[in-house]
């Protein structure tokens, strides 16, 4: 099975530091749907790996996550295309919990959800705790430079054998080559 893992915020869609608290606020970087597409008609299975801790901080709740799921679920199906399945760490970022990134716990549980092994699976993100649970679960952490991206990326100290790319459509590009 052909596997891609995606975050959600600064690499799907436009990131905020205030959060993405709603549904008008979930507005998606132009060329990423059709890029997810391009992955689902070359047959793979698209999931999204997310720290989510603005519900952990109780800035925003299930109603509003699921809502605004909802309304990227919409506008991928009007592109043709899909997520396979989303995982997400609720957990606020002072918790001990083994699924919020940098941890590779979220990464491991899609790994055993899916029963792949993650050598070689493309995970694509926008910063250094993306990229840090891609290598820790043995994923190809793959940076993009759209949300965080360039900060992460002017930061250092990324994980050996990182990939930048622009954005998701041209991560994309390499992934279905």
């Amino acid at each position: 099975m052909k596997l891609a893992i995606l975050d959600r915020d600064g690499v799907i869609n436009y990131d905020s530091a205030q959060f993405i608290k709603s549904p008008d606020e979930w507005k998606p970087i132009p060329g990423s749907l059709e890029a997810i597409a391009r992955l689902n008609h070359a047959g793979y299975r698209v999931v999204i790996a997310s720290n989510q801790s603005g519900v952990g901080r109780g800035l925003f709740d299930m109603g509003a996550l699921n809502a605004i799921n909802d309304k990227m679920y919409r506008a991928l199906a009007q592109v043709g295309g899909r997520i396979d399945a989303l995982f997400y760490c609720p957990h606020a970022a002072e918790s001990s919990c083994d699924c919020r990134k940098p941890k590779p716990g979220m990464l491991l549980d899609i790994a055993q959800r899916f029963n792949v092994d993650l050598d070689g699976v493309p995970s694509v993100g926008d910063s250094l705790r993306d990229l840090q649970a891609a290598a820790a679960a043995g994923a190809r952490p793959m940076l993009v430079l759209t949300g965080k991206g360039r900060k992460t990326r002017a930061s250092g100290g990324m994980p050996d054998g990182t990939l930048v790319f622009p954005d998701l459509s041209e991560a994309v590009r390499q992934i279905v080559q």
